[in-house]
């Protein structure tokens, strides 16, 4: 599986987490399932690490079941809106990362 990882700075205060977490869910999904050939969109909100507090608050992976379906998705409209939609809303808080999955089972 191919994905799009974004991965997403704590807001500086209560009010701009609740902005970003409002404009996640009711504008920025919508526009990424609308993404051709995304297979999921995965959304993984952090809570901690192993001192305590995390300077994170979400990590988001759009995936795709292989590499040319990955490609193909770069190349469009809504991919494009997709990233201009998260410099608007995040632009100061996200980084963006592109990624192979491996599986490894025990």
């Amino acid at each position: 599986m191919y994905k799009v990882i974004a991965v997403y700075r704590v807001p500086t205060d209560e009010a701009a987490k609740a902005k970003f977490e409002d404009h996640y869910k009711n504008v920025h999904t919508p526009i990424c399932l609308k993404i051709p050939g995304i297979k999921e969109l995965r959304t993984n909100k952090i809570f901690g690490g192993p001192t305590g507090a995390s300077n994170l608050s979400m990590v988001a992976e759009m995936c795709f079941e292989n590499k040319d379906s990955w490609k193909a998705a770069m190349k469009t409209p809504e991919m494009m809106e997709s990233g201009k939609d998260a410099m608007k809303f995040a632009g100061d808080l996200v980084s963006v990362h592109f990624a192979e999955e491996i599986i490894v089972k025990a």
